[in-house]
């Protein structure tokens, strides 16, 4: 036979299996105080941490319930929305000239637009390793003038409302007794036509009354100290909104005089 011929080269593709090693995590004694293993050691802390913070949000929760305001009325023009006090900035930036009215766009798309678009794209923006923030100037000052922003926002918006006029438009009012009129009634047409709209935009066109003005229903007025109030006005309401004439104005005044309750 001659050399080379006849002969098979086979080829063995069996791997031997090593026993599987039990999940050991790697030894870290070398870097003492530097890093830990994830699981269980790091992973166990973060399901702590999270667990104590919510347990105290739930009971936060229970101790002091979210307060609820009366209900929707949309004839109530005298209601202040306002917004949670996380987002007060914001609602403070649609106040100033160049942020509102026309330019609403300005301040409630482009300038939070290139705020958070410049926070995402931050990381592409500065490669530094340094973690100290005199090493990393662009991060450091961008983060400086949006914090100040806020803060400044906030404070502004805070110091500039009326929060004893917002407290009482959120307090859930007595139900206001069933009293039946006619709407008919010559001072009703007086009163929901335009001499009467500025009275029906606040008081609600059921005269229920709506956010911070009270009830037509049920009031203990006369109708000389109804028309002594739609003319000189009283607390929050102020006088004069009523457009029409002196005559009108009492048979407005005795018609309201008249929703009382009965006995």
């Amino acid at each position: 036979m001659h050399r080379g011929k006849g002969m098979k080269f086979v080829g063995d593709s069996r791997v031997k299996m090593n026993d599987r090693m039990p999940n050991i995590p790697k030894d870290y004694s070398e870097y003492p105080g530097k890093t830990e293993a994830f699981w269980p050691d790091f992973l166990l802390k973060e399901w702590m941490v999270g667990a104590v913070f919510l347990i105290g949000y739930l009971l936060l929760t229970v101790a002091h319930p979210s307060p609820l305001e009366g209900p929707a009325d949309p004839t109530n023009a005298s209601y202040i929305p306002l917004p949670d006090w996380y987002f007060l900035q914001m609602y403070q930036l649609l106040k100033y000239a160049y942020a509102s009215g026309p330019y609403n766009v300005i301040g409630a798309m482009v300038i939070p637009g290139l705020a958070f678009g410049s926070l995402a794209l931050m990381p592409f923006l500065d490669r530094s390793p340094e973690r100290r923030p005199s090493k990393r100037p662009l991060p450091t000052v961008f983060m400086l003038l949006t914090l100040c922003a806020i803060v400044y926002l906030t404070w502004e918006s805070v110091h500039n409302t009326n929060w004893e006029k917002v407290h009482a438009q959120g307090e859930i009012k007595e139900p206001t007794p069933e009293i039946e009129f006619d709407e008919n009634a010559e001072g009703f047409l007086i009163l929901s036509g335009d001499q009467g709209k500025s009275c029906i935009a606040c008081h609600g066109a059921d005269l229920a009354g709506g956010g911070a003005a009270p009830a037509l229903l049920g009031n203990e007025l006369t109708a000389e100290e109804v028309a002594e109030v739609m003319k000189n006005g009283r607390g929050a309401m102020p006088g004069g909104q009523f457009a029409g004439t002196d005559e009108e104005l009492q048979v407005v005044a005795e018609f309201i005089a008249s929703l009382k309750a009965e006995e």
